[in-house]
């Protein structure tokens, strides 16, 4: 019975909406500004940040805190818990610059301040990533009313550009395992016991803005548990010899607006770290910053001296 209730209700939108279709009735909700959810994102942040608090009390107790796998917790500052220290207080702000573009909308806004806040849970033992670089990861996705929307539990290879920014930017600042502390595990995952434990919590518009994150829905801050494992230092996505981070021409921390010639790549355009012939002269990248037996020229060869290197530079090959 309530399945057939259902399917009548189900039926009635559907005629609706089609009516209303067919009278030109129907409205179109525009995308909000960008200029408009930041602030209003970033008053609902220092709200979450300054009424809520993890278990740092577990990771001071066991200062190293390697060995213990201990899982990051979140909980609301009241009651038991009415005198715990609230994230606020170890969250790093970091502001990037959005523009309407890097989410394709039509309304231009350009450079944006977009705030986003780090709290390392854990010193990792070994060096940091870039947000060019390729990571291994575990990771937990929430809504900041613990709505949850992506997990890995186990360790996960995931290249940090093809993220959510405050994903990639944040992850950044932690630090990694070192490969000699892998310990496999009797059901074939893996522990680095030396890992980096981090909370990283970003407005909309440093995660998927209008896009809808899972039941947390649209214009949705989020936050993400994060635990960084090693990294691939000095990533290259696409082999050509330049590492991605150097391929963020104009140092914005988003690599997809990076496109030495997008003019001619109307089709299917490829941001330079995904792109083998940056200067799409027809001759490979790799074949413009090396020698003859392959090592790579540094500072990368500039035939013209007009202080672009060939391999950014579609009059030298």
């Amino acid at each position: 019975m309530r399945y057939r209730i259902l399917v009548l209700i189900c039926f009635a939108v559907t005629f609706t909406s089609c009516k209303k279709d067919d009278d030109n009735d129907v409205i179109v909700v525009p995308p909000s500004l960008l200029s408009d959810v930041a602030p209003e994102d970033d008053e609902t942040i220092k709200e979450f940040l300054n009424t809520h608090f993890y278990n740092y009390e577990d990771f001071e107790n066991n200062p190293e805190g390697y060995g213990v796998d201990y899982e990051i917790v979140i909980d609301t500052i009241a009651g038991d818990n009415a005198g715990k220290k609230p994230l606020m207080e170890d969250a790093v702000p970091f502001t990037l610059l959005v523009s309407s573009s890097h989410f394709g909308l039509s309304e231009e806004e350009e450079d944006i301040p977009h705030t986003y806040y780090f709290i390392e849970v854990r010193e990792g033992e070994g060096g940091s990533p870039t947000y060019a670089d390729s990571t291994l990861v575990k990771y937990q996705g929430s809504a900041l009313d613990g709505t949850l929307f992506d997990e890995n539990k186990d360790f996960t290879w995931r290249e940090l550009p093809y993220d959510y920014r405050g994903f990639s930017n944040g992850i950044s600042n932690l630090k990694a395992g070192t490969s000699d502390q892998v310990v496999e595990n009797s059901d074939g995952t893996y522990q680095i016991s030396n890992s980096g434990l981090g909370i990283i919590v970003m407005p909309s518009g440093l995660a998927a803005f209008n896009g809808s994150v899972g039941s947390a829905g649209t214009y949705a801050p989020v936050l993400f548990k994060v635990e960084l494992g090693l990294f691939v230092e000095d990533t290259d996505s696409d082999n050509d010899g330049i590492p991605s981070i150097q391929e963020d021409l104009n140092g914005n921390g988003y690599l997809f607006d990076d496109n030495t010639n997008l003019d001619e790549e109307s089709f299917s355009p490829l941001p330079n770290f995904r792109d083998p012939d940056d200067d799409g002269d027809g001759v490979s990248t790799w074949s413009e910053i090396t020698d003859d037996n392959g090592n790579i020229i540094f500072p990368y060869p500039d035939s013209d001296g007009d202080g672009i290197p060939d391999y950014l530079d579609p009059d030298t090959n």
